[in-house]
């Protein structure tokens, strides 16, 4: 609850806090869908490229990698917020890490999809009708600025 200042401090101060809450909700991490539907989606309402990450989070050691080094760099953060949908689908092996059942049957039908073969990790951008405009097997560049260079080409 507020202080009793006067009607029009207190307006002020609910401003000041709206502005602020909402800075530092848009300022946070991009958000990873877990369903291409939704993923295609948004897409097509924004025309961005869907990026595509199959990863092993708690057993593929370049997986955890490309984590670090890469999508959790600030730097593809904000690169990804403004140009990307991103799309996670993990396939946990240890128990604690396992998906409820509906998650791990979309993962599945994503991997029949896209990833036959059951590379990890395995990046992919598609277009906003699910194509695959470009594949990167393993860890996609050696840094975030580098992989976020190789994404821009593509437009």
């Amino acid at each position: 609850m507020l202080p009793n200042f006067h009607p029009t401090v207190n307006l002020k101060i609910m401003n000041l806090l709206f502005v602020f809450l909402s800075a530092w909700f848009l300022s946070g991490n991009p958000t990873w869908l877990k369903d291409i539907e939704q993923a295609k989606k948004i897409s097509h309402e924004t025309h961005k490229y869907i990026l595509v990450n199959f990863s092993g989070s708690d057993w593929c050691g370049p997986c955890i990698k490309l984590e670090k080094q890469i999508f959790e760099n600030p730097e593809f953060q904000e690169f990804a917020s403004e140009n990307l949908v991103l799309l996670n689908a993990d396939f946990p092996r240890l128990k604690k890490n396992q998906l409820d059942k509906a998650q791990m049957s979309l993962n599945e039908k994503l991997a029949e999809q896209y990833n036959k073969s059951g590379i990890f990790p395995l990046t992919l951008l598609l277009d906003e009708n699910g194509k695959v405009v470009k594949k990167w097997e393993g860890i996609p560049a050696k840094d975030a600025p580098a992989f976020i260079a190789q994404l821009k080409t593509t437009k």
